[in-house]
């Protein structure tokens, strides 16, 4: 099955020592300060989305706009993802692309319950007052660290204030309700500037922090929803799927071309030179050896249909699973333990039962040829809705379910993974190097069958 990229880790956090200066702490300021740019003009789409619906949500051309605004909510979340990468070094993937389904109105219900659009308004809605404190916390702290070191140098420059005392004096207040003193002398001065080192050291690890806050929402709400994930994988099974049948029919239609086809035209050219022969100036020799080979090719063409007919539906499927698998087993070239305990009653959906079939045939196929083992072991259960087959050999290991080759064709194990997968089933595969090798599929059973 298709897997998400992981998203990457954040960039490498900076030295204590050097952390004030390096570029991570100023592109996390950046950060922080676009996130309270963008954030009213976000939070103003958040807003709107309810009151427009309110006004024109009775009507079916309205709830289309309400949904194209809360599919548009996607833009907004890639926007975030792209200000956390380049930024932040939070590389976040992002869900996969919107597809319309087709009708009016099942289109319009997609639209409207768009589960990763409404993710992207909640983050919206809750980075608002969190871009605010950010912040404001962000600057207090770098303002504070630099004006506490800097302060000997421009204190001098603020206005005389006069003290309860009488006495006039430059420099920063500090007040109580008893007392009042003010930062003008050299140990007060020295103090606060050790206060201010002390704040601006804490300052990166404060705003990474705050940053961190913007990280954990954006890859909590802006990555892919497990529902978009899994509905990305079955539209592109089930892609797949459709291109695998396109191709196996054209395939059947080139074997009835190519081989039934021709030979047929053979039959009937060799009837025709036969009935010819029967005349009164034929050789009757010559008619019955004609006829002979006609029979011939046509008992070889009905073995063709057969192969054909086979590839399409195994006929002893027939009989019913069970019965096919047997059959399957008693035909292997290797040595198959089978163990099948399903309902009987309850016949498999024929899609599920053809997909068990052909996969525990590819199975001791690979096992035979490729595993050179020298049994296998087949075990099929079925629980309520679920038909479990577990495929095991005692072959070398090392199998491997490739990627597509370059013209996107896929075969052998990753056949049967995308194969199990166009019905929402799993494939798991165990085969370390030296075996065994272990096969557990899962198939789900539609209550309909």
């Amino acid at each position: 099955m298709t897997t998400m990229t992981p998203a990457q880790p954040v960039r490498r956090a900076p030295g204590f020592l050097v952390a004030p200066f390096a570029a991570q702490t100023w592109r996390e300021l950046g950060y922080l300060g676009l996130q309270l740019l963008v954030a009213p003009f976000a939070f103003a789409y958040v807003v709107f989305v309810p009151s427009f619906a309110s006004g024109v949500g009775i009507t079916v051309v309205g709830l289309w706009l309400v949904g194209a605004l809360i599919v548009g909510a996607r833009g907004w979340g890639g926007m975030y993802r792209s200000l956390a990468r380049d930024l932040l070094g939070a590389d976040v993937t992002g869900p996969p692309w919107f597809v319309r389904p087709r009708g009016f109105f099942r289109g319009m219900g997609a639209m409207l319950g768009d589960v990763d659009g409404w993710r992207a308004l909640l983050f919206m809605l809750i980075t608002f007052p969190l871009s605010i404190v950010a912040w404001t916390v962000s600057i207090v702290f770098l303002a504070v660290g630099w004006g506490g070191i800097t302060y000997a140098a421009w204190y001098r420059f603020l206005p005389e204030q006069q003290a309860p005392d009488g006495t006039w004096h430059r420099g920063a207040l500090f007040s109580t309700d008893s007392a009042a003193w003010f930062v003008d002398t050299p140990p007060r001065i020295a103090a606060l500037a050790g206060v201010g080192v002390v704040f601006l050291w804490l300052w990166p690890w404060v705003q990474r922090g705050l940053t961190g806050l913007f990280v954990t929402l954006t890859r909590g709400l802006l990555a892919p929803s497990r529902m978009s994930v899994r509905v990305a994988q079955l539209r592109a099974s089930r892609a797949e799927a459709v291109e695998d049948a396109a191709v196996r029919l054209r395939r059947i239609e080139r074997d009835l071309h190519d081989g039934t086809q021709a030979r047929l035209v053979a039959v009937a050219m060799q009837l025709g030179e036969a009935r010819e022969q029967l005349g009164p100036d034929g050789d009757p020799a010559l008619a019955a050896q004609l006829l002979d080979s006609a029979h011939a090719s046509a008992k070889e063409t009905l073995v063709e249909l057969r192969d054909i007919a086979r590839g399409i539906h195994p006929p002893a499927l027939d009989a019913g699973l069970a019965v096919a698998l047997e059959t399957l087993a008693a035909r292997s070239v290797i040595p198959v333990t089978l163990d099948v305990s399903i309902d009987e009653t309850r016949p498999l959906p024929p899609a599920v039962g053809s997909i068990a079939y052909y996969t525990v045939a590819e199975l001791l196929t690979n096992a035979a040829k490729h595993a050179r083992a020298s049994a296998a072991q087949v075990r099929v259960t079925q629980r309520e809705q679920t038909l479990c087959l577990r495929v095991s050999d005692d072959g070398r290991g090392g199998a491997r379910v490739h990627e597509p080759s370059a013209d996107g064709h896929r075969s052998g194990l990753a056949g049967l993974d995308e194969r199990v997968g166009s019905v929402d089933g799993t494939f798991d595969l165990s085969s370390p190097v030296g075996g065994p090798t272990v096969v557990t599929v899962t198939l789900p059973i539609s209550t309909e069958g």
